[in-house]
């Protein structure tokens, strides 16, 4: 689904940059065909003069292509886990992206990171100071409630008119809970809660369509790099 169109050329030569570049592994790349960044960002409509926040970036996999992609015409808020979350994961990685960005400054001085602890630390941006608000598998995590609180908190960063694409684990519609399906998120109850929360619906994409789903393999096998079937959404805050 081509939703927003193709990247101008200053945004292609940016991105395209970014996904090629040194600063990335070849471990990093190798997921490139799975995750297919740059099909992503060119459905949600990015662009390399944009100011963009990214919730939850845990190691900095896409971080590692905004942040250069942003570096010269644009702006990145990274939303991190608090150094007081009650979880040693999110610590872990908070401290990992910290290093990430203090090994190579130069790179990363102009991110800026910002906290989002729900359902108290949620100013993720200056209000309506970002055009782009982005989350990639980070909604299954989340119950009812903190769904809520996430999507009221990329309302408020979003300027009018700003775009907020959400990339997770697809559960199947109506699917109920099970061990195995306990890291994927149902993208109907997802497009149901983000309208409500005031958003415009703008797309859907099967970019990452995958018929057979690595979770169904057998119950308690979790490895989800690459095997998922997922979803790629877009919505947009009214301009009025």
């Amino acid at each position: 689904s081509p939703a927003l169109g193709e990247f101008d050329p200053r945004t292609a030569a940016a991105v395209d940059a970014a996904i090629g570049g040194e600063h990335r592994t070849e471990a990093q790349k190798a997921r490139d065909a799975a995750r297919k960044p740059r099909e992503v960002l060119e459905f949600l409509g990015f662009r390399s003069d944009m100011t963009v926040v990214e919730i939850w970036p845990g190691s900095g996999w896409y971080t590692q292509i905004l942040a250069p992609a942003l570096k010269d015409d644009g702006s990145l808020y990274a939303a991190c886990a608090s150094p007081n979350d009650p979880y040693g994961f999110q610590r872990r990685g908070l401290g990992s992206f910290l290093k990430m960005m203090g090994d190579d400054p130069d790179l990363y001085r102009h991110v800026v990171v910002t906290t989002l602890s729900l359902p108290y630390q949620i100013e993720i941006a200056p209000r309506e100071s970002a055009d782009m608000v982005v989350t990639f598998r980070n909604v299954h995590n989340l119950n009812a409630e903190g769904r809520h609180n996430l999507n009221d908190a990329v309302f408020e960063a979003l300027r009018p008119g700003g775009l907020y694409g959400v990339v997770d684990h697809t559960r199947r519609h109506m699917e109920p809970d099970t061990p195995a399906n306990r890291r994927r998120a149902d993208p109907v109850q997802v497009i149901q809660e983000t309208i409500e929360a005031g958003f415009e619906f703008v797309g859907y994409s099967d970019l990452h369509y995958r018929p057979v789903d690595g979770l169904n393999l057998e119950v308690g096998d979790q490895r989800v790099t690459g095997r998922t079937d997922r979803f790629t959404l877009l919505f947009r805050k009214p301009e009025g």
